[in-house]
């Protein structure tokens, strides 16, 4: 026996020792004893440390990381000596029932061991260990494949013909026809082998395509970022324990060998995964000086902050000044985006006749999310499903637009756009946050037919042309007022979105300094036109809502008690003898996402009175278009009703703002007189 293979075996049973390994292995050899049944295979995993063996043994963590096949084969042989030396299995007989899967904790941080989905030439004949990266854009169903056969000399006379001796395993890349077929033949006397099928060990396989996250710079639709970059979908071989271990739109970071599967006569490079870890960016600690200076300075009124920063957002695409409504509320709704369950959602519907500018405006923000997706009118939006394309003839999940802006931000585009069964499912989605995956079992080879639901988790942007779809339909004469005409959009959908947001401003006017904008950038597209622009970067605008977005608001007493009087006393003005409260229960909701998005958006943790005012104004002001005005009787454009221009137009804006809060008091009083709230004297 080859010295330097004896010593990594007694380097092996040292490590299995010192790191528990060796008591697991017994506990589920235990398992496979008690069972009292006989398989073909004994299939054990073993986790290991890189740099715990490289430590013990240089040369066997060397092995393991350049040759993990022929490693296995090292822990195999260990393995089979406890069993025998320990008697942990009674009906194992031969060496080769012994199955290995090493499954490395991590791989070293060398650029060597990195297999990126986008660059080229792919390195995939190099059976070893990589570690690699991407987000799940399909994911098929879980079938069974051979883990691994007992094969029988058909030669009665050949010792192979009974016994453990001919055993086939599944190994990395290799298809189903590579460990069980017709036509093996003995290595002893050349006579077929046939397969024992009560011996036959099975296990659970599930194909996933991966891509690298670069895409979504691509799926954005205006990037800052000009580079230039192929990227492809890369196929992955979950089994067994892993089955299921992955979700579609998720970010992963996984370890495995690469191989290359033959289907026909098309070769596909895949990778057969070993380990999988969620991948969790790291969140910044601090945003830049500016902003925090900006804070100082508006430092004595808890509104001033986040109105300097919706006056002079985006300054890039739009001037300064214009569109503060909804500057504020794309703010509100890109920090209050998260990937947690449950997560508190602020979606946006706008009403507008500026279609050309709104769309720079929505497409702008979006690319200051990692995960903004601007959905392609060609795809579909919710989850479809596919024949798999690797001949298994199983059904897979396809990724969409609102999957893959998990945690982030969908722009769908033109609502108006949509066929009747789109914007039904959106409206079931609106109100769900799941969308359900029918698959027909007859179609894809199963017994019964199944539903997936999927978890969509993002905030969604939309808008309709007032314009077009006035021209669409004959509109309705019998207003309220305030009320708009969205007769063209259902009733429920139009509620689904948290804010209904109108843009008259500045379409009536034609010499408006948004035209003077557009054609300056359209003669200088580079050009930073504003001061502002060139202190407040759109990359300082990232770091800042990054930033915003990780923060945990919470609700205090006083703005839940406001947030709480508001809602009982609109169900009872908003109210109808027919149809009830004009006001949904997830107005409710809808409040409490925008307080928290403003206190996170002014850099706090708690949500405060004055929070909870901005966020009523805002709700009011679209349940205004929606229904009509109010008792409370809110102006047009009430969170921003002049034009923010210096100090004295702000200090005008608090005075307005704390006057609202009072009309807010008395309404609470007069119409949920049962809710106490604290008011401040002056």
């Amino acid at each position: 026996m080859d010295p330097e293979i004896q010593k990594m075996r007694e380097v092996v049973l040292v490590y299995l020792d010192r790191s528990g390994g060796l008591q697991k292995f017994v506990h589920d050899c235990k398992k496979y004893n008690d069972s009292k049944q006989s398989y073909a295979v004994y299939r054990f995993v073993i986790s290991i440390n890189p740099s715990d063996i490289a430590e013990l043994d240089a040369t066997l963590g060397n092995y393991i990381l350049h040759n993990p096949l022929q490693a296995a084969q090292i822990f195999q042989s260990v393995c089979f000596v406890a069993i025998k030396t320990l008697s942990l299995i009674e009906q194992l007989q031969t060496e080769a029932q012994i199955s290995i899967l090493l499954k490395p904790t991590h791989l070293p941080p060398l650029p060597s061991y990195v297999l990126s989905l986008s660059t080229y030439p792919f390195n995939y004949t190099s059976q070893r260990f990589y570690m690699s990266e991407g987000i799940v854009i399909a994911m098929g169903t879980v079938t069974k494949y051979t883990q691994g056969a007992r094969f029988l000399c058909t030669e009665e006379s050949c010792p192979f013909s009974e016994g453990f001796r001919c055993i086939r395993v599944h190994c990395p890349g290799a298809t189903e026809s590579a460990t069980v077929r017709t036509d093996f033949v003995c290595s002893l006397c050349s006579s077929p082998l046939q397969e024992d099928m009560k011996f036959r060990v099975l296990g659970d396989k599930q194909i996933v395509e991966m891509i690298d996250a670069k895409i979504l710079n691509a799926l954005k639709g205006y990037s800052i970022d000009k580079s230039y970059f192929r990227i492809q979908a890369f196929t992955l071989f979950l089994r067994d324990e892993l089955a299921n271990k992955m979700t579609i739109g998720n970010h992963y970071r996984i370890i495995g060998i690469p191989a290359c599967v033959q289907n026909g006569l098309q070769a596909t490079a895949c990778i057969e995964v070993n380990s999988v870890q969620l991948y969790k960016p790291n969140g910044l600690s601090s945003v830049s000086d500016n902003f925090k200076y900006l804070l100082s300075l508006t430092s004595s009124s808890c509104w001033r902050f986040t109105a300097v920063l919706a006056n002079i957002f985006a300054s890039q695409v739009v001037p300064p000044g214009t569109y503060n409504t909804l500057k504020l509320a794309i703010l509100l709704s890109l920090v209050q985006t998260s990937e947690k369950e449950n997560a508190d959602y602020l979606d946006l519907l706008i009403m507008t006749s500026d279609t050309l500018v709104i769309d720079r405006l929505l497409n702008y923000s979006l690319c200051l999310l990692p995960r903004g997706i601007r959905h392609p009118p060609s795809s579909d939006i919710f989850p479809s499903v596919s024949k798999d394309k690797h001949g298994t003839g199983s059904a897979s999940i396809q990724a969409c637009s609102a999957v893959l802006a998990k945690g982030g931000i969908c722009y769908i585009g033109d609502l108006s756009s949509y066929k009747k069964d789109k914007l039904e499912l959106l409206q079931s989605v609106l109100e769900s946050r799941t969308t359900t995956v029918f698959i027909p079992g007859k179609k894809y080879g199963e017994e019964a037919d199944q539903q997936v639901t999927v978890s969509v988790q993002t905030n969604f942007w939309s808008f309709v042309d007032v314009d077009s779809s006035s021209k669409k339909h004959i509109q309705k004469e019998n207003f309220l007022i305030g009320q708009m005409d969205v007769s063209l959009i259902p009733v429920n959908l139009v509620d689904g979105f948290g804010l209904l947001i109108y843009n008259e401003f500045p379409s009536c006017h034609p010499s408006s300094p948004v035209v003077h904008h557009i054609l300056k950038k359209a003669m200088n597209p580079e050009a930073m036109l504003y001061k502002a622009s060139q202190q407040f970067r759109t990359q300082d605008y990232e770091e800042f809502i990054l930033f915003a977005r990780n923060l945990h608001a919470v609700l205090s007493s006083e703005a839940e008690s406001l947030i709480q009087g508001y809602y009982l006393a609109s169900r009872r003005v908003r109210r109808d003898s027919i149809h009830g409260s004009t006001l949904s229960a997830s107005a409710l909701k809808i409040l409490i996402s925008l307080a928290k998005a403003h206190a996170k958006l002014s850099l706090r943790e708690t949500v405060l009175e004055e929070d909870a005012v901005i966020a009523i104004l805002l709700l009011e002001s679209s349940l205004t278009l929606k229904h009509g005005t109010s008792a409370l009787c809110v102006a047009p454009n009430p969170v921003f009703p002049f034009d923010l221009s210096d100090e004295n137009s702000l200090q005008q804006r608090d005075i307005y703002l704390i006057q609202c809060h009072h009309q807010l008091l008395k309404f609470i009083a007069a119409y949920s007189p049962g809710i106490h709230i604290n008011t401040h004297e002056e």
